[in-house]
């Protein structure tokens, strides 16, 4: 990369960080803020946590700023603590009944899995798993594998954007506008998304989608948000009934007690908590902003893949899809079959690399993500340690096939 911005973030020099993508990396500046805002809740508690004195007004900076940034209105989007939170907090207050089912993929996260089994459980709903082909090779391929799933009993099509385990970028979007011309709900898992690829909700059109401050837009961990078209907001209840519930929250326009509509005020009064890295989040707004991110992402994105074609070819392995599906800062790459936590720990213990290695659906993967303060070297030290632990597992193939 032409860039290094080591020197921003607070990572333990020696350790070589590639994965950013499971909890992201908070620059320095932006942790100094979210310091800031700590310390202020500290000197003064009651001051800062009345919402008559200043809260609720610094809480609207902060929506505003990340509603601006993903292309949403300040009434749409609420604070939660993370993905998971904003999900379970859409899927727990849809009107779901015996029978109905929840379309979803081979492809989501497991906490979310369970989420669905959850519901599915209590509601008596029905989950249908569209397998959805490896390689990824065309937006058609992957439309056909959901829609062969939907019948006339689906009533939720539960998508990720950006995979966890494969580190693809679905193309939702068109399944999306096919669920809402049949009456399903779409909810969107988007937890890497944020930072990571551009983003507009408000002309992507999911019913839901939820995504996470903390991993790509690097704001400190805690920072997530939950998005409800306005037609929806109704439906949804908090997860955690406090000052912010109002009982006519039904009713078309009924603001929340806190001024805000009652979808945000419900979702983000939760009683007594610190809200400092959802106020740092127009820091690490404005710090991707001086430093032109989505430069230094591309940069990411090229030394990525450049690296994953290097594993490709020390090992003859195929890429999990073409080019286009990839995730730009974050892919996963096929490596031999091998104990993955045993792989893991000596990565990390003899090379000092920390980078998930694990087994999916018959899969052995590593996952890299490149971020601004990764290096080209780093990766050199990346792919000389598969090939000292991986190398002797797995016979060359054919190029073709590679």
């Amino acid at each position: 990369m032409t860039t290094n911005l080591t020197q921003h973030f607070l990572l333990d020099p020696e350790v070589v960080f590639l994965n950013h993508g499971s909890f992201g990396a908070c620059p320095r500046p932006v942790f100094e803020d979210y310091q800031r805002w700590q310390a202020k809740l500290e000197r003064q508690p009651v001051e800062f946590l009345d919402s008559r004195r200043g809260l609720e007004a610094n809480l609207r900076v902060a929506r505003a700023a990340l509603a601006a940034e993903v292309g949403a209105s300040v009434d749409d989007i609420a604070q939660v603590t993370n993905a998971t939170t904003g999900l379970n907090i859409a899927l727990q207050s849809l009107p779901l009944t015996p029978g109905d089912e929840i379309l979803t993929t081979n492809h989501e996260y497991n906490a979310l899995e369970k989420t669905l089994a959850f519901v599915a459980r209590r509601t008596g709903a029905r989950i249908v798993v569209a397998q959805v082909p490896l390689p990824l090779t065309s937006a058609e391929a992957f439309h056909e594998a959901v829609l062969a799933g939907v019948t006339d009993r689906t009533r939720v099509l539960f998508l990720s954007h950006i995979t966890s385990a494969t580190a693809l970028v679905f193309p939702i979007e068109r399944l999306v506008t096919e669920a809402r011309a049949r009456g399903i709900w779409s909810v969107i898992d988007g937890a890497h998304a944020p930072g990571h690829i551009p983003l507009d909700l408000d002309a992507l059109g999911a019913d839901v989608y939820s995504g996470n401050c903390h991993k790509w837009m690097m704001s400190p961990k805690g920072s997530a948000f939950v998005h409800v078209r306005p037609e929806l907001q109704s439906m949804i209840d908090p997860l955690v009934v406090s000052h912010g519930w109002t009982a006519n929250n039904k009713e078309p326009g009924v603001r929340g007690p806190f001024g805000n509509s009652a979808f945000v005020d419900e979702v983000e009064m939760q009683g007594t908590r610190d809200p400092s890295p959802w106020l740092a989040v127009p820091a690490a707004i404005a710090f991707r902003q001086a430093h032109d991110w989505w430069r230094v992402a591309a940069e990411c994105g090229r030394l990525a893949q450049e690296t994953a074609a290097r594993v490709r070819d020390l090992f003859g392995l195929p890429a999990l899809s073409s080019p286009e599906f990839c995730a730009p800062q974050m892919v996963a790459m096929p490596i031999p079959p091998c104990d993955p936590l045993a792989i893991h720990e000596q990565l990390y213990r003899d090379y000092g690399i920390e980078i998930p290695v694990f087994e999916w659906q018959g899969h052995h993967i590593a996952r890299l993500s490149c971020q601004g303060y990764n290096t080209r070297e780093q990766m050199d030290v990346l792919v000389r340690a598969l090939g000292d632990l991986l190398a002797q597992r797995q016979p060359r193939m054919k190029q073709s096939q590679g």
